[in-house]
C-alpha cells in the first residue's frame, strides 16, 4: 500500500465528515423557531441521534420525544427522549414498534402544540408502519435493493405501502403544527423522497409506482398492488420545512481539505447516479488521462451509485466502486481512489467504504484474488480487507450521500 496516499485519503475523509455534521446546521434551522405551546421531538434516520442531541442543545427543554436510528448509532441517553435502534436498509420489528410509539406520541395533540420532526437518510427503513404484512414489506424492500432500483424508485413504492410515508405522518400529527428539519441524503434534495417524505406532500403518482413495479417485475400480493393504485396526500397545511445539509456541502468540504493538502480539486459532479463499478472504472480512467500532469490533482464525485446483485458476497456500493478502480490504477505513480458513505456504513458491513491505489492489483494478485470474480460475486469487502483497503469510521452522525475521490500526487 502507498502509505502516503492512504494518509492523505484518511485525512480528507475525517476533515470532510466533521464539516458536514448536523450540529451547526440544526442550530441554524432552529434560529427563528418560536413554538407557542408544547414541543414534542421525533427524530428519525441514520443521523437521528445526532440531530436530536443538537436540537436539545438549542432548545434546552422539550415535552417528550423519540429517536429512531440504525443499530449502533445511539451514543447515549437524551433527557425526556426515548431512543430506539432498528433495521436498515430492510425494516424489522423494531422499526415497526418504534414507529408505533412515535405515532402514539403525536396522537392526542392540540393546535397549540408543535412536533419538531427531524429526519435524515435511512428513515425509509427505520420509520415504518406497514399497510401490508411486515414480512411482505421486507420482501419488497429486498427485491428493490437487489434489482438495482435507485432511491427515488424505491421510495415511490415504499411510501404507498406505509402508514407514515408520503405525508401521512404529518396527517397523523393534525391538528398540531409540524416543524420539519431535513438532512438531505438524496440528489437534488427532493423533499418528498428523503426518508420517503413522512411530512411532505407526495409528488409521485400511482402510474409511476405501478410502472416501477412492472419495470422490475416485483412480486407483490394483490393487497400491495391495490395500495400502489391509491393516491398519497398531495397537500399539507400544518407543515413548515427547513432543508439543511447535502452532498454538495460534502463535496465542497472535500475540495477544501484537498486544496489545503496541496491538491488542485476538480468537482466532476455532485449528482453521481450510475453503477458503482462503472464509476470506479471512470475515476481510474480520468487519473490515467492526467498521469503526465505536473500538478497534484483531486477529482471529486458526490452522489449515490447503485449495485446490481449478481453474487452472494459481502460489500457495498462504495467498496465496489473502489475495487473496480484498482485495475486502472496499476502502474500509475502516487495514484489512489477512495469512496465512502458519509454515514459511516456501506451496505451490510462495518466499513464506510474502500480505498485502492497503484499497489492494490499486485497485492490482490499475490493472494490469488481476481477483481472480476470478486465483483461478480459482490464480495468487495473481503477482497479489500485482505489488502488493508477497507475504510472504517464507525457511525459518523451525519448522512449526506457518498463521495468518491481520485487522487494524483506529484
Amino acid at each position: 500500500m502507498n502509505k502516503e496516499m492512504r494518509i492523505d485519503a484518511d485525512d480528507i475523509i475525517s476533515s470532510s465528515i466533521q464539516a458536514v455534521l448536523p450540529d451547526a446546521a440544526v442550530a441554524r434551522a432552529l434560529k427563528n423557531f418560536r413554538p407557542g405551546g408544547r414541543v414534542f421531538l421525533v427524530s428519525v434516520g441514520k443521523a437521528g441521534w445526532q440531530m436530536a442531541a443538537a436540537a436539545q442543545h438549542v432548545l434546552k427543554k422539550i415535552d417528550g420525544g423519540i429517536v429512531i436510528t440504525k443499530y449502533g448509532h445511539i451514543r447515549g441517553q437524551l433527557p425526556d427522549v426515548s431512543c430506539f435502534e432498528a433495521g436498515h436498509p430492510v425494516p424489522d420489528k423494531n422499526s415497526f414498534t418504534a414507529t408505533a410509539r412515535a405515532l402514539n406520541l403525536v396522537s392526542d395533540l392540540t393546535e397549540e402544540d408543535t412536533v419538531l420532526f427531524l429526519f435524515s437518510g435511512g428513515g425509509s427503513a427505520l420509520f415504518e408502519n406497514p399497510l401490508i404484512s411486515g414480512e411482505e414489506l421486507q420482501s419488497v424492500t429486498k427485491q428493490l435493493l437487489a434489482c438495482g432500483a435507485d432511491i427515488v424508485e424505491i421510495n415511490t413504492i415504499r411510501k404507498r405501502l406505509s402508514g407514515v410515508k408520503g405525508g401521512r405522518f404529518a396527517q397523523a400529527c393534525t391538528p398540531a403544527k409540524v416543524f420539519s428539519i431535513v438532512l438531505s441524503g438524496i440528489l437534488g434534495d427532493p423533499l418528498d423522497m428523503i426518508a420517503s417524505g413522512p411530512a411532505c406532500p407526495d409528488t409521485s403518482t400511482c402510474e409511476q409506482a405501478l410502472a416501477i413495479a412492472e419495470k422490475y417485475q416485483l412480486t407483490l400480493s394483490e393487497p400491495a398492488r391495490r395500495l400502489l393504485a391509491q393516491e398519497t396526500p398531495k397537500t399539507l397545511d400544518n407543515v413548515t420545512t427547513r432543508i439543511t445539509g447535502s452532498v454538495r456541502e460534502l463535496c465542497h468540504a472535500v475540495a477544501a481539505r484537498c486544496r489545503e493538502l496541496g491538491y488542485e480539486p476538480v468537482l466532476l459532479t455532485d449528482q453521481l447516479c450510475c453503477e458503482a463499478r462503472e464509476a470506479g472504472s471512470l475515476l481510474a480512467s480520468i487519473l490515467r488521462t492526467h498521469a503526465g500532469d505536473e500538478r497534484s490533482l483531486a477529482f471529486i464525485a458526490g452522489g449515490e451509485t447503485v449495485v446490481h446483485l449478481t453474487g452472494h458476497g459481502l460489500g457495498g456500493r462504495n467498496q465496489e466502486l473502489a475495487l473496480a478502480a484498482a485495475p486502472g490504477l496499476a502502474g500509475l505513480r502516487n495514484a489512489a481512489v477512495f469512496s465512502i458513505g458519509s454515514d459511516g456504513t456501506d451496505g451490510p458491513t462495518d466499513a464506510a467504504g474502500g480505498y485502492v491505489d497503484e499497489t492494490t492489483m499486485a497485492e490482490l494478485a499475490a493472494r490469488s484474488i481476481r477483481v472480476h470474480e470478486v465483483l461478480t460475486d459482490n464480495d468487495a469487502y473481503h477482497a479489500l480487507k485482505a489488502v488493508g483497503g477497507l475504510i472504517v469510521t464507525g457511525p459518523t452522525g451525519t448522512n449526506v450521500n457518498d463521495v468518491a475521490v481520485g487522487l494524483l500526487r506529484r
